[in-house]
């Protein structure tokens, strides 16, 4: 008797526990009404070589073993095309450059003559992106104006890097037109100045960037500064970008390297549903760690105080509303 007793008792104790369980599964999946896993969350990030690949691949972990959405994590060519991908509903959240976003929104710049995308929505400030112009020592390039006559990789065409090396070259009174571009992703491009095919290279991302210190390896690297005349043009014509400095311990560069910064924040379409939205902004902040968990970077600049840095265009309806309630 007692023997099945003990048998009864062990079988509720475990019939209880597969429904706490049962629950708690049911929590992740729904909130509120939300059935998170009739969602997929497809988040547009760049290509293998950046940081936005890394850093969005954390977000879609979150989403997907986190929150329980259906999520994953996409390379691509970064800002130009994740808006597009934004703008046609093949992705519902993208990491961009604030200054392609602003471009796209208000139809200028790189957009001008297009109608003004102003169906973009922002979820949240990511970290600064920093204009790294790469060459070598044996080059002998060492300010701006030495790209006259040189061949430079101003990345994919359309892409945000290109965006900015475009704005830079504008910005020293200087086109394309006075050097010899190549229109590479800046993988490629530092693979071509590693074996002397071109002579400087274009990236905009965040520090360390892990190509450049591959280059490293074997080059002594040189950063060409953004400054004087050349950076004030720039800020006086387009504000998003503030002024930076790229200590020398970060390359092993020989000094300080002073140059322009550009935001990256995560977007989305307006029409995303707004439960949605308030609940992926919430998920992050909640999971913060596993996002800065990706990338030093990340760990230093993704966070709920710097969530509305550099973001020049609305916030979506659902982000709005968390913010609201966290006090911001």
């Amino acid at each position: 008797m007692n023997t099945k007793r003990i048998v009864l008792v062990a079988l509720l104790a475990l019939l209880l526990a597969v429904n706490i369980f049962a629950a708690g599964q049911a929590e992740t999946t729904k909130t509120e009404g939300l059935d998170r896993s009739k969602h997929f969350i497809t988040v547009a990030t760049g290509p293998t070589s950046g940081l936005y690949y890394p850093i969005g691949g954390a977000f879609s972990s979150v989403f997907q073993n986190k929150l329980g959405y259906k999520s994953s994590a996409q390379a691509t060519g970064a800002s130009a095309e994740n808006i597009t991908l934004i703008l046609e509903k093949r992705a519902e959240m993208a990491i961009a450059m604030s200054d392609a976003v602003a471009q796209a929104y208000q139809g200028f710049g790189a957009y001008e003559g297009k109608q003004p995308a102003s169906e973009l929505r922002a979820l949240l400030g990511l970290y600064p992106n920093y204009v790294q112009l790469v060459t070598t020592s044996r080059t002998g390039i060492t300010k701006f104006t030495d790209l006259k006559g040189k061949r430079v990789g101003v990345g994919a065409p359309n892409s945000g890097v290109e965006l900015n090396a475009r704005m830079m070259y504008e910005a020293h009174g200087m086109t394309y037109a006075d050097s010899k571009v190549d229109y590479l992703n800046y993988g490629e491009a530092i693979a071509q100045l590693k074996n002397n095919l071109v002579d400087a290279v274009f990236v905009t991302s965040g520090i360390p960037n892990a190509t450049i210190m591959e280059l490293g390896t074997s080059s002594q690297i040189v950063l060409i500064p953004i400054e004087g005349e050349g950076l004030a043009n720039l800020k006086a014509k387009y504000p998003f970008f503030v002024e930076a400095t790229i200590p020398a311990d970060v390359y092993d560069t020989k000094g300080d390297v002073v140059t322009a910064t550009v935001r990256n924040i995560m977007i989305v379409n307006a029409s995303l549903d707004e439960e949605v939205a308030y609940d992926l902004t919430k998920g992050v902040f909640e999971n913060i760690g596993d996002i800065q968990a990706s990338h030093a970077t990340a760990k230093q600049h993704i966070t709920l105080e710097n969530s509305h840095l550099g973001v020049d265009i609305p916030f979506h309806e659902g982000a709005k509303r968390y913010y609201s309630e966290v006090g911001m």
